[in-house]
């Protein structure tokens, strides 16, 4: 029998009352969060299940969605993330001989609601010109005020603070024990491939929640620090900002990934802000000012440092710029080992270009190790 998706009609609401009405995938019912579309065509499960996405409607801008359908090891955490998910159309069938299941299927069982049949394209132009913005998806209720009531309950991201809520509740160990480095990870919504992709060069992690104390960090004796990715607002996590400054009265090397590098940024009393509409897809030119080097990248983020902040700050360098729009991808203290990106070197889905970062990272920690 040839598989199917059913014709139940869903309906989506953005918060400035632009409306469609498309068709139901994955699971049935009402959910909302902040809308935001990513420009990739490949990778959605690893996307779906990416802690920083916590709370965000996504678009999947890729006319076909579903085609190779899923497997349980391409994940980038233990179950989906993302609120809801908006498609144009998706394959009721999966041409991958390893897969375990179709799409439909992984996001019902989820308990992921979604709406196909949708312009995305013209969805996407919309957000691009009016910004990033709260919307709900519902395959129950087709009424304008039912929905604008569901639309009414979705926090804003502006100000929210997420990464406690997913963070790991207890420590736990990464590679080998009697490697020569020991790194702790402060977990605001760590990616299992940025993990694996330390605990392969040579690295023992220990991953903590994100609201550990130096001293519990300590305890550990690690040789460097790691600050994770994660969703939310960096400007709501004052306790993370306080860890990090901790941190650096230590003297030991530090690298942060996107959430990890806002937080690095706050810690030099320099700010976030909210993005028009963010930065999320696989094939983002970033260039590296140190090499003169251009690095095609993965990026995942609504939030952004300021660069005018960056300029009146001695004690950090800027290392990385966009090239489309010129916002700051990476930073470094000038003072102290100390450095971070924007963007995700580890890049599930995506390009390895920017993966001599972690290279980096642990030749800094034997760097410090031999001059100790």
């Amino acid at each position: 029998m040839t598989p199917t998706i059913s014709d139940f009609p869903a309906w989506l609401m953005l918060a400035d009352g632009t409306a469609f009405e498309g068709r139901a995938f994955g699971a049935r019912g009402t959910a909302g969060g902040e809308i935001c579309f990513n420009t990739g065509m490949t990778g959605y499960q690893e996307v779906f299940t990416d802690p920083s996405y916590t709370g965000q409607v996504l678009i999947m801008n890729n006319a076909y969605i579903g085609n190779y359908g899923v497997k349980g090891t391409d994940v980038e955490s233990d179950s989906v993330k993302i609120s809801a998910l908006i498609a144009k159309n998706v394959s009721a069938r999966f041409s991958r001989m390893v897969a375990d299941d179709s799409l439909n299927n992984y996001l019902e069982k989820n308990n992921i609601v979604g709406i196909r049949d949708v312009d995305t394209r013209a969805l996407v132009q919309h957000i691009r010109n009016k910004g990033a913005m709260n919307c709900v998806v519902s395959t129950e209720h087709s009424d304008v005020t039912e929905l604008r009531k569901a639309l009414s309950a979705v926090p804003d991201m502006d100000g929210l603070e997420l990464s406690s809520r997913i963070s790991t509740t207890t420590p736990y160990e990464v590679g080998d024990p009697n490697a020569a480095i020991r790194v702790a990870v402060l977990d605001f919504g760590v990616k299992k491939n940025i993990l694996s992709c330390l605990a392969s060069r040579g690295a023992f992690l220990k991953v903590f929640p994100a609201k550990t104390t130096l001293s519990d960090l300590l305890a550990f004796n690690p040789d460097g620090f790691f600050l994770s990715n994660g969703p939310g607002d960096p400007g709501s996590m004052d306790y993370a900002v306080k860890t990090v400054k901790d941190i650096l009265t230590t003297g030991k090397p530090l690298f942060g990934i996107c959430l990890g590098h806002q937080l690095l940024a706050r810690a030099n009393d320099i700010p976030t802000f909210k993005m028009h509409h963010g930065h999320r897809g696989l094939n983002h030119p970033v260039i590296n000012l140190v090499t003169g080097k251009a690095e095609t990248t993965t990026q995942n983020h609504g939030f952004g440092v300021d660069p005018e902040a960056v300029k009146n700050n001695p004690g950090v360098k800027v290392t990385h710029l966009n090239l489309n729009d010129n916002s700051i991808e990476g930073i470094r203290m000038t003072g102290y080992p100390a450095f971070s990106v924007q963007y995700h070197p580890e890049a599930t889905p995506g390009p390895h270009d920017s993966r001599y970062l972690f290279d980096d990272f642990l030749q800094l920690i034997q760097a410090h190790k031999t001059k100790a």
